[in-house]
């Protein structure tokens, strides 16, 4: 197998990926039967089908599952191999795959976005927004150098930094904004309103509520914090939503905002990389960065 390229490799991955010939070769910049070229000639080299093709998409063979895992190890090596050189020299970062879970993007990434381009001169920023579990497999294949997401994640093979904590507020409709802060306790027996399972901010609020798997009588589910917001403005029910999303997410609903008595429900936000990069150096740099972001935006909030 001396014919093996890295052109090759990386064409495999983008279509193990996608699932699909046409995105996979939209995503390597490269036309649909030039791929599909280059996956046939790699299946020839190796003696053995890759993937399971069929009119709308195409899976991976048994022995393509186990290839894709080799392949994506390979590629993250090549990869931490220029990012090697490049910190070796002491150099600008120059390109940076930031992931970013939902509950966080909408709010932050704009001055993040901001503030990285004004430290790293001519960085080329590219982004993921997905939940965590995803954000961290990515990470561990080498698609991302580094994720902001709520800690712990207590994944051996990643670092974590802690950046800063925020505060979880109540929403509720506009007209009870001037009742008590109900007890958690209570909040238990109202409509609660949660994101679908998955986000870690709906086990955070269901942790604070103490509400275990077993209690799903009163609670509806949202795809996004905007989707509950809209809901408590209907008169639906009742939410739980992070500080840094308040500016957002009240502009255009009926709502009221209200903090709850000690001890307040609250998240870590942090920073997580892989142990193995040669970025590390460079990526605490960037931690600094959306540090200082973050305080803008709480500057600015508490300002308003």
């Amino acid at each position: 197998m001396k014919n093996l390229t890295l052109k090759q490799l990386r064409y495999f991955e983008a279509l193990a990926r996608d699932g699909r010939f046409r995105r996979a070769a939209e995503a390597c910049a490269i036309s649909q039967p030039a791929l599909s070229m280059q996956i046939k000639e790699l299946e020839q080299e190796l003696g053995s089908e890759l993937f399971e093709r069929s009119a709308r998409e195409v899976k991976l063979t048994p022995f393509g599952q186990t290839f894709a895992l080799r392949v994506r190890d390979i590629l993250r090596a090549v990869d931490e191999l220029g990012e090697l050189a490049r910190a070796s020299r002491g150099s600008l970062l120059a390109r940076l795959r930031i992931g970013i879970i939902p509950t966080i993007a909408p709010y932050l990434l704009p001055a993040i976005i901001n503030d990285l381009n004004q430290t790293f001169a001519g960085i080329q920023i590219e982004v993921r927004e997905t939940q965590t579990a995803k954000l961290v497999q990515e990470l561990a294949q080498g698609q991302l150098d580094m994720a902001i997401v709520a800690l712990p994640v207590s994944e051996p093979s990643l670092t974590e930094l802690e950046l800063f904590r925020e505060e979880f507020v109540l929403v509720r409709r506009q007209e009870d904004g001037n009742k008590p802060v109900p007890e958690r306790e209570a909040l238990r027996e109202m409509r609660l309103l949660l994101l679908e399972e998955g986000h870690c901010f709906r086990e955070q609020a269901l942790s604070f509520c103490k509400i275990g798997p077993a209690r799903p009588r009163e609670i509806m589910e949202g795809s996004s914090l905007s989707t509950l917001v809209q809901m408590v403005g209907a008169g639906i029910g009742i939410t739980l939503i992070p500080e840094m999303a308040v500016p957002v997410e009240t502009r255009s609903a009926p709502v009221s905002i209200s903090r709850f008595p000690s001890p307040q429900p609250s998240r870590t936000i942090g920073m997580v990389w892989r142990n193995s990069t040669p970025m590390a150096r460079q990526l605490r740099e960037v931690a600094e960065a959306v540090r200082r972001s973050a305080e803008t935006m709480r500057e600015r909030y508490a300002g308003g």
